[in-house]
C-alpha cells in the first residue's frame, strides 16, 4: 500500500479544518457583537413628516444597513451606530436627491422606544430637533 496518497488526503483533511477552526472565532465574536445595536432593527417613521428610516441590521461595527423614505427610496451615504457609555447614539447622512449633506445625529431612548436627536437640513443650513418612533 502506498502510504503518500494517504498522507496527501490527510494532509489537506487537517489544513481545511484547521482553516475552519481558525474562522470561527471571528464567525462567532460576529454573531455576539451585534445584539448590542439589535434594538435600532426595524422602521422608524418622524411623525411630523413621515419620513421613515428602514434599518435592516447593525453590523458588529456599527456600520448600518438602512435606507431612507421621503416617500421615494433614498440611499444613506453613510450610516453608523456607536455606543457612549450607556448611550446608544447613530448617525445618518443622506447626500442623494438633493440633500447634499443633511444629517440626522440620533440618540435611542429606551424609556419611549425613540430615536431623539437633531436633523441638520444641509441647504437650508438649518437644525431642527426631531424625533422617530417605531412603527
Amino acid at each position: 500500500m502506498n502510504a503518500i496518497p494517504l498522507l496527501c488526503a490527510l494532509t489537506f483533511s487537517l489544513t481545511t479544518f484547521g482553516d475552519a477552526v481558525a474562522q470561527a472565532p471571528s464567525t462567532l465574536q460576529k454573531a455576539v457583537a451585534a445584539p448590542e445595536f439589535a434594538v435600532l432593527k426595524g422602521s422608524w417613521v418622524r411623525p411630523d413628516g413621515g419620513y421613515t428610516i428602514a434599518v435592516n441590521g447593525v453590523a458588529p461595527d456599527g456600520r448600518v444597513d438602512a435606507l431612507y423614505f421621503n416617500p421615494t427610496q433614498l440611499p444613506f451615504a453613510r450610516a453608523q451606530a456607536s455606543r457612549d457609555g450607556a448611550t446608544l447614539r447613530v448617525f445618518f447622512e443622506l447626500t442623494a436627491g438633493g440633500y447634499a449633506g443633511s444629517t440626522y445625529e440620533l440618540t435611542y431612548d429606551p424609556a419611549s422606544d425613540h430615536l431623539k436627536g437633531t436633523y441638520y437640513q444641509a441647504v437650508a443650513k438649518q437644525k431642527f430637533d426631531v424625533y422617530f418612533m417605531r412603527k
